[in-house]
């Protein structure tokens, strides 16, 4: 993934990425979970409030500090599954769209790379996820007829097929394609820039390139994550009538709803993400070469 000395063996970008995402996903799921709800409608079809903190507030004054979690177990198995294939997929692609004679990446050829895996992330591992996890959100503050995940993706299947998992998809592989571009394109450019002044790679320095790829991503890819949200709520929805949905309630603003949250988690998490990839896999080079 990142640019490292020497390259990464595919299984350590696997494990690695894996790693990363489960600790990401851990340490940032209450900004998801706010973020998401702010984004789904009401029964009655009015959007919900739009601050995310009266959201927290009032989901833990009512439901308890388990209530943020819900459907966190989803997505951290989505997380790992998600960054597993993306750091791999990461890695080969960009080996593939190298410089024939100079063996480097241009800055276009980085979010090239980038937009690349975020369709094989997003059609192997996060739409599903995000479907369950969205839903799962949704279910809990209307219905509660989901038990547990594996209970949902049951129900999911029953009411609407296999292709139900798939609600969402052209939303969801907008987004990853769009913030896989973004996200990884603006890391690795920042670092062969900081390799080029012979600046040091440490946890800070990791750390703070995340952080500026996580907001640089947020506001580029805002759009497609609440067109995603609105269509793997609970009963699901088209990509279009999502589309038409949001326009409906809150004009064009709305496609932004949620950014605040979803802001909050990426710069987190995009530090989080890099720096534990980074270290995992300096652990794992020596012994998975």
């Amino acid at each position: 993934m990142p640019a490292q000395e020497g390259r990464t063996p595919p299984l350590v970008s696997l494990l690695a990425g894996g790693v990363a995402g489960g600790v990401e996903a851990i340490a940032t799921y209450p900004f998801e979970f706010a973020k998401t709800r702010v984004q789904l409608r009401t029964q009655s079809g009015a959007s919900s409030t739009k601050n995310p903190f009266l959201v927290v507030g009032q989901v833990f004054r009512k439901e308890g500090i388990r209530a943020l979690y819900k459907g966190c177990s989803t997505l951290v198995v989505g997380s790992i599954a998600k960054d597993g294939v993306r750091f791999l997929s990461f890695d080969a692609i960009k080996k593939t769209l190298a410089d024939p004679e100079t063996g480097t990446w241009s800055p276009l050829r980085n979010l090239f790379a980038g937009m690349c895996t975020g369709v094989v992330a997003s059609t192997f591992a996060v739409t599903p996820t995000e479907r369950v996890k969205t839903a799962l959100i949704d279910d809990a503050r209307t219905a509660k007829r989901f038990r547990s995940p594996l209970h949902a993706v049951r129900i999911i299947y029953q009411e609407y097929g296999f292709l139900g998992m798939y609600h969402g998809y052209a939303g969801t592989t907008l987004k990853q394609a769009g913030a896989t571009a973004f996200r990884l394109g603006t890391y690795n450019i920042l670092k062969d820039y900081e390799q080029y002044r012979d600046i040091k790679q440490t946890t800070a320095t990791n750390f703070a390139n995340g952080a500026v790829a996580g907001t640089v991503t947020t506001y580029a890819t805002q759009p497609f994550d609440t067109i995603k949200t609105r269509s793997q709520g609970a009963k699901g929805a088209t990509t279009v009538n999502a589309f038409r949905s949001i326009l409906a309630d809150d004009g064009i603003r709305g496609f932004w709803r949620g950014t605040t949250m979803r802001l909050g988690r990426t710069v987190f998490s995009g530090g989080i993400l890099f720096t534990v990839y980074e270290q995992v896999a300096a652990l794992l080079k020596p012994v998975l070469r």
